[in-house]
């Protein structure tokens, strides 16, 4: 039988796959890749390198990327569509249909973005936006009740997933209530456990079923107030248990200050925790090396998650992309687009 893969999601630096990348993603083996904007040209380019990444592993490895819409889009004009943040479509639909226009929207992401390759999509969140939510995160929530966003983030899911692109569920257990962005500083999350599973934990435990999911790098006191949830086994337990879910878990990205330590602190505390993958996004060399040095091969059940999850990755069937874009412009109030 096969090793299994490196329990590591990496980045790559630029939109062509250098020589040392990857020879160094052939010998670490990865389980998968991730896309940002400096990697995205047009997509000639970007078939080119999501097929040299694969090419380096051998195998049909995931390639993802944040396309949640709005402010988090890495794929943009003039070769891709543009989206609202995922808040003002909701708040600019139809009622009655907002659930089919998410559908819409993401079922229309989802073809873009197997055109070129990727194949699993950082999206959609559960959320939860409130009166303090920062502003880093707030827009990109559909709603600020647990049933808006359970409902928007299952039609996201299920876009994505009809279009052959994998969603990943982010960012459990719920960042929502937090007042600082994870990317410069600790959040906290200070509310009752009662409270937080009325609320927070709600949209995630009606979406337990998806095939992959991300941790928030956010301290929840009432559940564990010495670390944070990417690095916290009560946590973990609390996602898994609780909140019900079974896919395949990802840690939110190393280099975020919201954690501490070296990175292969940062690597071997996710893992430990219960994280399936640790996932590094900067595609430094020197920091990919160290991460791999911490790192280990999926392990326990990391393996069939995996599996699981890679086995959902369906052909989708044919779509008209005109008439689907001319529908959701119908759900949409005059200011959409």
């Amino acid at each position: 039988m096969a090793a299994a893969p490196l329990a590591v999601i990496f980045g790559c630096e630029g939109p062509v796959l250098g020589a040392a990348e990857a020879a160094f993603f052939r010998e670490t083996d990865p389980l998968g890749f991730i896309l940002f904007a400096r990697n995205v040209e047009d997509p000639e380019q970007l078939r080119r390198l999501t097929g040299d990444l694969r090419a380096t592993v051998g195998r049909d490895a995931p390639v993802l990327v944040d396309q949640e819409g709005g402010r988090v889009q890495r794929l943009r004009a003039p070769h891709w569509r543009e989206w609202l943040p995922p808040l003002d479509q909701v708040e600019q639909s139809d009622p009655e249909r907002m659930e089919r226009g998410i559908w819409i929207r993401y079922r229309l992401i989802a073809e873009e973005l197997r055109a070129v390759g990727i194949d699993a999509d950082c999206a959609p969140s559960g959320d939860i936006a409130w009166p303090e939510t920062h502003p880093f995160l707030k827009n990109r929530c559909f709603g600020y009740d647990a049933d808006t966003v359970a409902r928007a983030a299952r039609a996201a899911a299920d876009g994505l997933l009809a279009g052959g692109v994998l969603p990943v569920m982010k960012h459990m257990p719920g960042h929502g209530r937090t007042v600082v962005d994870s990317h410069h500083d600790l959040p906290v999350a200070a509310a009752p456990v009662d409270e937080l599973t009325r609320t927070d934990f709600a949209p995630f435990r009606a979406l337990a079923d998806l095939p992959m999911g991300m941790t928030a790098h956010i301290m929840v006191p009432a559940c564990d107030p010495d670390h944070p949830s990417t690095q916290s086994p009560r946590m973990v337990r609390v996602i898994r248990e609780d909140i019900g879910f079974r896919g395949l878990l990802l840690s939110d990205d190393l280099n975020m200050e919201a954690l501490t330590g070296t990175l292969a602190d940062r690597t071997s505390a996710a893992l430990a925790a219960g994280c399936d993958v640790a996932l590094h996004c900067k595609g430094d060399m020197a920091q990919m090396i160290e991460v791999a040095g911490a790192a280990r091969p999926l392990d326990a059940g990391g393996p069939a998650r995996a599996k699981a999850a890679l086995a959902r990755r369906a052909t989708p069937d044919p779509i008209d992309e005109s008439a689907l874009m001319a529908e959701l412009r119908t759900i949409l109030a005059p200011t959409g687009s």
